[in-house]
């Protein structure tokens, strides 16, 4: 099966869907009372040991859980599926997690990057049928014509000139992404990776996807660079995975097109946020070359 979007693609903005899918997802299921622990992509709540995530899906809920199955059985630490709660309520989907108390502890990226390879290990004909597994080039937010087409017009010239050489830098990235693809996670950041008392555990597998390596390398090379992080923890990523892409030239352009996509998917939301706003001036400094330009925010 062709897919073109990923198991999620478009957040959890209906505050008050998210919160009676939840309700009555726990009602359902005999679980404790919802409390909200954060909203996203998608909005996750606790329900005493039990953690919902209530979303929008491109693909049936149960799903969720037979991805993480298969990653659990190749040996991935990751959080365990609740076997059986799945469902759809309030037109929203809605799925049961173990919870897993967080533990105040620096991410072991050694760790991480091993896990990363076991997930590219995994032979593409076991992820169960209908989880998408697109090709990343055709997320929405990779879309770069498109993307400077709605925003151009809140860009400063000298910023939009920056982003704009960056763009044309890496023509020709969309074709290298097939080249030796393997299934990839996605979406390998900090957010991703919840630390537990036995390790680093490896979550939200909603951009799922077929690409090159270079794809789950690529934010960890300019993680130190451009989001303030840790500078040993690509080198210690790469140990743990194997490899070290660092001077690959697919993960330096995939690098920088993520740090150009998540500054002009901010331009956007700043239209509506003032806090969105605040952050998109400050990465835009970074595209006018300003040598003083400071560390993005995540949030």
């Amino acid at each position: 099966m062709v897919h073109d979007k990923p198991f999620v693609d478009r957040p959890m903005a209906a505050t008050d869907v998210a919160d009676r899918a939840a309700t009555s997802a726990a009602a359902s299921w005999a679980l404790d009372e919802p409390v909200l622990l954060r909203r996203g992509m998608n909005a996750l709540y606790a329900c005493g040991r039990v953690v919902l995530r209530v979303g929008h899906t491109t693909a049936p809920a149960r799903l969720a859980h037979d991805l993480v199955t298969v990653m659990r059985a190749h040996g991935v630490p990751t959080v365990a599926p609740i076997a059986g709660l799945t469902g759809s309520f309030e037109g929203v989907s809605v799925t049961a997690w173990e919870r897993v108390a967080p533990v105040e502890a620096t991410i072991d990226w050694a760790v991480v990057g091993a896990s990363v390879r076991l997930v590219h290990e995994v032979d593409p004909g076991e992820i169960p049928d209908g989880y998408p597994v697109p090709s990343p080039a055709l997320f929405p937010w990779w879309d770069f014509d498109a993307l400077l087409a709605d925003v151009a017009d809140s860009i400063d010239g000298p910023a939009l000139r920056g982003i704009e050489t960056a763009i044309r830098r890496h023509d020709g990235w969309q074709p290298a992404l097939a080249v030796d693809a393997v299934v990839c996670h996605g979406d390998v950041h900090p957010g991703n990776v919840l630390v537990s008392a036995t390790g680093p555990l490896l979550i939200d597998w909603d951009l799922l996807c077929r690409a090159a390596p270079a794809w789950d390398h690529a934010m960890l090379t300019s993680y130190a660079d451009r989001w303030g992080g840790d500078v040993d923890a690509y080198p210690a990523f790469a140990e743990g995975y194997g490899a070290n892409m660092a001077d690959d030239e697919l993960t330096i352009a995939l690098a920088d097109l993520r740090n150009v996509a998540a500054t002009l998917m901010r331009v956007r939301s700043g239209r509506s946020s003032p806090a969105a706003a605040e952050e998109a001036n400050r990465r835009l400094r970074y595209w006018r070359g300003d040598h003083d330009a400071p560390m993005w925010r995540s949030q």
